[in-house]
C-alpha cells in the first residue's frame, strides 16, 4: 500500500466516522479543533485505522494522533511504507 492509498482510505475513514466533507479533509485536519471529535471519537477513529490497516496502536502513540498526517505517517510507519 503506497502513502497516498494509506492518506485516501484514512480521509474515507475519517469522513465517515465524523460525518464530514471529504474533500475538505486534508493532512493537517485536526480531529478535536476541525471536526469536534471529543474523546470517544477519537478511539473510534483509532480502532478504525487498526480495524482497516490490521495494525495495533498503542495507547501512548493513539494519544499523540492529532491530525490526519500524523495518522498516515504512524501507519505507514508500522507497515514499512517509505
Amino acid at each position: 500500500m503506497t502513502e497516498q492509498e494509506i492518506e485516501a482510505k484514512v480521509i474515507e475513514i475519517v469522513a465517515e466516522q465524523m460525518g464530514a466533507d471529504k474533500s475538505k479533509i486534508t493532512r493537517d485536519t485536526s480531529f478535536v479543533e476541525d471536526l469536534n471529535a471529543d474523546s470517544l471519537d477519537t478511539v473510534e477513529l483509532v480502532m478504525e485505522f487498526e480495524d482497516e490497516f490490521e495494525t495495533s496502536i498503542p495507547d501512548d502513540q493513539a494519544e499523540k494522533i492529532q491530525t490526519v498526517g500524523q495518522a498516515v505517517d504512524f501507519i505507514k510507519q508500522a507497515n514499512g511504507v517509505d
